[in-house]
């Protein structure tokens, strides 16, 4: 099991273990970028972050702009990476180059404001030696993001740069294997100009037409991605492999959940009934979740069957739960409710499921 520190950021993981008189080391942080055309927000990035850094590694990935030319201005460390088509070979090239103690991983849509700046310098001042992994918020997702159901959410971004391996146990002794991971409340506003809806869906649709099998992470927000901001195109795009992926007899049961759940909707989209009962009921084997019974309120409503169409929305806003698209288990089948009463003619009661959709949707985005 994963070991993680949770106290105060205000105390941080820190410097209670210094004795009288004495002060810990700050640790050093190398900051390590990976960029491609970003020269309208790029210098907006560092200018929040580069006084912080100890060291600032930059790695271009062929820019056609002034990217390279703003990075100068801030470090003498910017190298050239040919780009392989895989994020994974560019930020391992970065974290090759790094020599701190820390490596901080930052994209250039990232902006700490003064607040979290001083938040991170405590974090410098104080952090533990056994800390390997800090995690921070990354916030303002809803406003432009593909993958995100909550606006606010923990995700690992200063990564110990050389870890230590110790003994424990009195007896039976063993070496800690899983890093120590230290939950901070730094906040970091993620302002990006640009939805990479289309950029990741259509780097999944290359890589599942090579013949590559997604791994359990990827098959879930490749899954995710398309719920959350994708298309109809998108979902008849990717139809066939999450056809495939419901025989794959590796998957896991929740991954060939969310496979039907994709093959059902890409049926639904293109009118093949046959398929798309065949696939909705995969997920209804499997306990259902709110997904599934959106796609079956949103078919009997195009049947003109609001009683069944009313029934599958009911399930999807108050029995089941979602697994890919939170708002499949809120404002949408809510809204589907009240679609289906305002073809029924019940204005009123179309209006209270109106309302309930809209308090959803202002407490998933934390609106008042």
């Amino acid at each position: 099991m994963v070991k993680r520190r949770t106290c105060s950021n205000k105390q941080e993981a820190a410097g209670a273990e210094a004795g009288p008189g004495e002060s810990q080391r700050m640790v050093t942080v190398s900051l390590c970028m990976i960029v491609k055309n970003e020269e309208r927000v790029l210098a907006r990035c560092l200018d929040s972050i580069a006084d912080l850094m100890d060291e600032i590694i930059i790695v271009d990935t062929g820019s056609a702009d002034a990217t390279k030319r703003i990075a100068a201005g801030y470090t003498d460390k910017v190298y050239d990476f040919a780009w392989t088509g895989d994020f994974s070979d560019a930020r391992n090239f970065a974290f090759s180059r790094a020599g701190m103690d820390y490596i901080y991983s930052a994209d250039a849509d990232e902006v700490l404001d003064e607040e979290n700046r001083e938040a991170f310098r405590r974090l410098k001042e104080t952090l533990l030696a056994e800390i390997d992994i800090v995690q921070m918020y990354y916030a303002n997702q809803l406003e432009s993001g593909t993958i995100y159901n909550y606006d606010r959410e923990l995700r690992p971004k200063l990564f110990k740069r050389l870890r230590t391996f110790r003994w424990m146990g009195a007896i039976h002794e063993q070496v800690r294997l899983e890093p120590v991971i230290y939950d901070s409340d730094i906040e970091i506003l993620h302002m990006p100009e640009h939805n990479h809806k289309d950029r990741d869906l259509a780097a999944f649709r290359r890589m599942t037409e090579a013949g590559v099998r997604p791994d359990k992470r990827l098959h879930n927000i490749y899954a995710k991605e398309l719920f959350i901001s994708g298309e109809d195109a998108d979902f008849i795009a990717a139809r066939e492999f999450f056809r495939q992926s419901c025989q794959d007899t590796e998957r896991s049961e929740d991954e060939i959940k969310e496979a039907a759940c994709v093959a059902a909707r890409a049926a639904r989209l293109c009118g093949d009934a046959e398929d798309f009962f065949k696939y909705a009921m995969k997920v209804i084997a499997c306990d259902g979740c709110s997904e599934i019974c959106c796609e079956l309120g949103e078919y009997y409503y195009g049947k003109r069957d609001m009683d069944e169409a009313i029934v599958w929305f009911y399930n999807g806003a108050y029995e089941t739960e979602s697994i890919l698209d939170i708002r499949r288990g809120g404002e949408m089948p809510l809204r589907g409710l009240a679609d289906c009463y305002r073809a029924l003619g019940d204005a009123q009661q179309a209006e209270t499921y109106d309302n309930l959709a809209a308090a959803q949707a202002r407490e998933r985005t934390g609106q008042a």
